[in-house]
């Protein structure tokens, strides 16, 4: 279709744009075998408009399972970017109690600056760097600002097809699964704006009043949301309320055409091995800070009531300092709070037959690297 000039009218710029033709030449720190290790694939793996879909990795799994680490080494031997998939990283200055990676000094203290001058949701051109490795999607948002998954669609797709255009391979990481599934599926998201008046009404309401309605309004969204957690309540409340239909089922993304070729890698410790991570990691951001990191984030303007909605971490150190937990009692707590989520990580991950689950870097390297060289 043609616009009154006559010009043609280009797609919306939400989805990826593909590339038509022939493959690119692999990344230089991806050697070639000869084979065709590209990242926009072959004929032969065109979907049905005849139009070749991009690869790109996501390598999942539940808290403290190891899987930063690993997307780190994949991108460093495939010539690959991590976009991070957590729906807290996004946030600047929530590192310690959200696990974000760690800045490399060199670059850091600049780029802090640069993001504090810049938009409210924004996507600096790879300039989160760790272990030298680009990151994406981490600290987009200031903590004072909703952030939702539609925000987080939006600039997923728009950071994989940047990525692509520099014939890097995209690695979606992280253990928010509804955020994966959003940037690899072609989700159709509810556009709802905040209602504050809706909000208002609702924030009058008890956490287990809400959780009971969006059980009767939306039982596949209640299975997976923290029932303690107002702010995702309020907002899963909003969306159902406003839109006149639920969010969208990673079944029903299972059965839909993506428009990239994906590889999905996981990683699943065995229970006893998790929950010992789990410990070690929890005493471990408290020798780093996370305490001093929370505090930091009230001081400057994070309200109580909405690092107690950030939850787990910042929910039971909140409530620490506000002096409703004794100490010993926040880290028991805690710790057992982060158990029973990485448990609905695993749930909603389960769901999903394609994702590939696997024991160590070896075992995905071989998937990665057959991936990359088929056609």
């Amino acid at each position: 279709m043609s616009n009154a000039t006559g010009a043609a009218r280009k797609p919306p710029i939400l989805l990826p744009e593909l590339v038509e033709g022939h493959a690119m030449y692999p990344p230089k720190s991806y050697p070639s075998t000869g084979s065709g290790n590209n990242f926009l694939t072959f004929p032969n793996s065109a979907n049905a408009t005849g139009r070749y879909r991009p690869k790109i990795l996501a390598v999942v799994g539940p808290n403290a399972s190891g899987k930063s680490d690993l997307a780190i080494r994949l991108a460093r031997r495939f010539g690959g970017e991590i976009i991070s998939a957590d729906s807290r990283q996004v946030y600047r200055g929530m590192d310690i109690g959200t696990g974000k990676v760690e800045r490399d000094e060199r670059r850091a203290k600049s780029e802090e600056r640069r993001a504090h001058r810049l938009a409210t949701f924004h996507i600096p051109h790879s300039t989160f760097r760790s272990q030298g490795i680009p990151h994406h999607l981490l600290d987009v948002a200031s903590p004072r600002t909703t952030f939702t998954a539609t925000h987080y669609q939006k600039l997923a797709h728009r950071a994989i097809r940047d990525i692509l255009k520099r014939n890097r391979l995209p690695i979606i990481c992280g253990g928010t699964g509804f955020y994966i599934d959003a940037a690899v599926y072609n989700y159709d998201l509810p556009a709802v704006p905040p209602n504050p008046k809706l909000r208002a009404r609702l924030e009058k309401i008890t956490a287990e009043v809400l959780f009971h309605r969006l059980k009767k309004l939306d039982p596949r969204r209640a299975k997976n949301i923290d029932p303690r957690n107002k702010r995702r309540l309020i907002r899963a409340l909003e969306i159902v309320l406003q839109s006149g239909r639920p969010s969208p089922s990673p079944s029903s993304a299972l059965h839909r055409t993506s428009l990239y070729r994906v590889l999905k890698i996981g990683l699943n410790p065995q229970p006893n091995k998790l929950r010992e991570r789990i410990h070690v990691r929890l005493l471990k951001r408290l020798r780093q800070g996370m305490v001093a990191e929370v505090r930091k984030l009230h001081a400057g303007g994070v309200s109580w009531q909405k690092l107690d909605d950030f939850g787990l971490e910042y929910r039971y150190v909140s409530r620490y300092l506000r002096g409703l937990l004794p100490k010993e009692q926040m880290i028991s707590r805690l710790e057992t709070e982060i158990w029973h989520y990485a448990k609905r990580q695993m749930t909603w991950f389960k769901r999903d037959k394609e994702i590939i689950w696997v024991k160590n870097e070896r075992e995905a390297a071989v998937r990665v690297k057959k991936f990359i060289e088929s056609c």
